[in-house]
């Protein structure tokens, strides 16, 4: 009996399994294919198999959301886990308008600055139009100056990147298949909004909102949802007009107002100029601006591997919040601002305080003060006022960023690679560069040893064997006093680790620090070799102070106190201070700690392998 190979995808492969079959028939015994007209066909049957078989793959691949590689599959996958993809989302800068109208004799009441009022902002030479989506009005303060007031009462008044469009539907009978596509692949879907009027010229019209974060819905509830289409186009539907919510009805007009956008490009603005000043009763006034945060939150399309990790998530928290997961991915899907986040429970906080749960955000580089105040702010009223199921309060902890610092040792054959040994460690260290930027820099981002030192060592075949010791970096930043003379005061620190450090011992310091000036010296600090007492010391190794703190192993925490030390000599404004780990194989940190490299504090030694070169006499 012949055994067929139908699962071998290679070409040469099939056709061998096709040839092997027929040598085996007593019809083709002693048959000479080599030089035979059958090989055509078994070209074309192996072309035809192997057709079949990638088809078969790629079909089977794109129908799981694991594993499908277009978008539009995706797309779909999580779509029907109810699953909202985030659109291309425009940049917000906050803005305080104001202006001055003391010289006017009669000055009016209240001035409002209707929507759509656009500012102009340059980018790397490039320029950028901003503009109000919401009307904004101010009162004379007694001294003619009418500072604008957004409708949540702050003086902080968000502008949006984009263009402002516009798209209208007339709804058929209701027979026909109604189908509402906008066509704009730029379109910001968080800036939609839809308005129902009775017929074409009525001016009467019912406000829909969006599906996205609404708590309940009824048969009288006016929503839409809008959805990505596999050619990146948007489609908007409405309720079923019976229980799920109303739906507009034959002869209503449908108006879709909202921005299309740059998305990141127009991160970073600083400084918004007024395309136009204010006129009231006839006269033009200058509208003064201050920036009070540059412009951030602009981004592309939610990515594949974004939807792919994040939709899953979302269906299991079925829009309500009970566990972290549930924070994590309602968070991450609402807020374009932040890039990561991680939630845990008071019963894993530490300390543990129950009743609580809490939320850590890594934000999008260039994201203000007041953006962030902002969307805690939204999380914390809108998220977890509406969906938490239980009386949960939400606190927020700031990320700690934990540095990863890697000594490196190669081992290569000169013989077999055209590099230097300079350029073989710049090469290896761009390698372990890009390996940080790929694996950490999240807050689950684990460093795993054994998976660098195998990237090592499939780097070149010159390279033999290499070796890694790694150790972990806190940034401590003094407490500066007032004065010039005396550049920090006394004050106590504590600096927590997320793993366990290494004990004392005889010959390795556990804990040691990069140098400042301390008493008109250069000094670090370190530890007493077997003890977990700290010491301030010369780099010859002078002790200056012999007790300046401890630290604990078993919790990773180092304590300094009355620690006064002058000025950095890095010139960073912070001193970093290195800890050998109880286990450096697998770095896995825990609740809000990230993990990154510092390229500085880190070395790669490039040796040869003495054992590998050749001897030539």
């Amino acid at each position: 009996m012949t055994t067929f190979q139908t699962t071998q995808l290679d070409f040469a492969q099939i056709k061998q399994s096709l040839k092997t079959f027929f040598e085996k028939q007593a019809e083709f015994a002693d048959y000479d294919f080599a030089g035979s007209g059958l090989q055509n066909i078994l070209d074309v049957l192996a072309y035809n198999t192997h057709y079949n078989a990638m088809i078969a793959n790629f079909a089977l691949n794109e129908s799981y959301l694991s594993t499908a590689q277009l978008r539009s599959s995706v797309i779909s996958k999580a779509q029907s886990l109810g699953y909202n993809i985030r659109s291309r989302t425009a940049a917000v800068a906050y803005l305080n308008l104001s202006v001055n109208l003391s010289g006017v004799g009669s000055p009016p009441v209240t001035v409002t600055i209707p929507s759509g009022k656009t500012f102009s902002t340059q980018i790397d030479g490039q320029s950028y139009t901003f503009r109000t989506l919401e009307a904004v009005s101010a009162v004379n303060n007694g001294s003619g100056i009418y500072t604008f007031v957004a409708s949540d009462g702050s003086t902080n008044i968000p502008v949006y990147e984009g263009a402002s469009r516009t798209k209208t539907f007339l709804v058929g009978q209701g027979a026909d298949d109604q189908v509402y596509v906008i066509p704009d692949q730029t379109m910001d879907t968080s800036t939609a909004r839809v308005t129902v009027f009775d017929t074409y010229s009525s001016s009467t019209s019912t406000e829909y909102f969006s599906v996205v974060g609404q708590t309940s819905i009824n048969s009288d509830s006016t929503f839409y949802r809008i959805n990505e289409l596999p050619n990146g186009y948007y489609e908007i539907s409405f309720g079923d007009g019976r229980i799920y919510g109303q739906s507009p009805v034959a002869g209503n007009k449908i108006v879709v107002s909202y921005l299309s956008c740059i998305g990141a490009d127009a991160n970073g603005g600083t400084l918004f100029i007024p395309t136009s000043g204010i006129t009231i009763d006839g006269t033009t006034y200058t509208l003064n601006t201050v920036t009070t945060a540059a412009s951030a939150g602009g981004a592309a399309k939610q990515s594949i591997e974004s939807i792919r990790k994040n939709a899953p998530i979302s269906f299991a928290s079925q829009q309500r919040l009970v566990t972290a997961q549930d924070y994590e991915g309602t968070i991450l899907n609402n807020y374009s601002q932040i890039s990561d986040v991680v939630a845990w429970g008071g019963e894993e906080n530490d300390p543990v305080d129950y009743g609580k749960v809490f939320v850590s955000l890594k934000y999008q580089d260039g994201t203000s003060a007041v953006t962030k105040t902002q969307v805690q702010n939204n999380i914390a009223n809108d998220l977890n006022e509406n969906l938490a199921i239980l009386s949960i309060d939400i606190e927020f902890v700031d990320p700690v960023t934990t540095y990863l610092e890697l000594v490196t040792e190669v081992y290569y054959n000169p013989d077999l690679t055209t590099r230097t040994r300079s350029a073989l460690q710049a090469a290896i260290r761009t390698l372990i560069t890009n390996f940080a930027n790929t694996n950490l820099k999240t807050f689950k981002g684990i460093f795993r040893k054994s998976k660098l030192l195998t990237e090592i060592d499939a780097f070149s075949e010159a390279v033999s064997s290499s070796s890694i010791t790694a150790r972990l970096q806190q940034r401590l930043t003094p407490v500066r006093a007032a004065t010039i003379n005396n550049p920090s005061r006394a004050a106590d620190y504590t600096l927590s680790f997320p793993v366990a450090l290494a004990p004392a011992d005889d010959e390795n310091y556990s804990i040691t620090s990069t140098t400042f000036a301390f008493n008109n010296q250069t000094a670090l600090i370190r530890n007493r070799l077997k003890s977990n007492t700290l010491e301030v010391v010369t780099p010859s190794g002078v002790v200056l102070v012999d007790n300046v703190g401890s630290y604990t192993p078993s919790t990773g925490k180092v304590n300094l106190i009355g620690f006064a030390p002058g000025i950095i000599s890095s010139g960073d404004p912070f001193i970093k201070v290195s800890a050998r780990i109880a286990n450096d194989a697998v770095i896995k940190p825990l609740r809000n700690y990230i993990l990154d490299f510092d390229n500085v504090q880190s070395s790669v030694s490039a040796i040869v392998d003495r054992n590998q070169i050749s001897v030539k006499l």
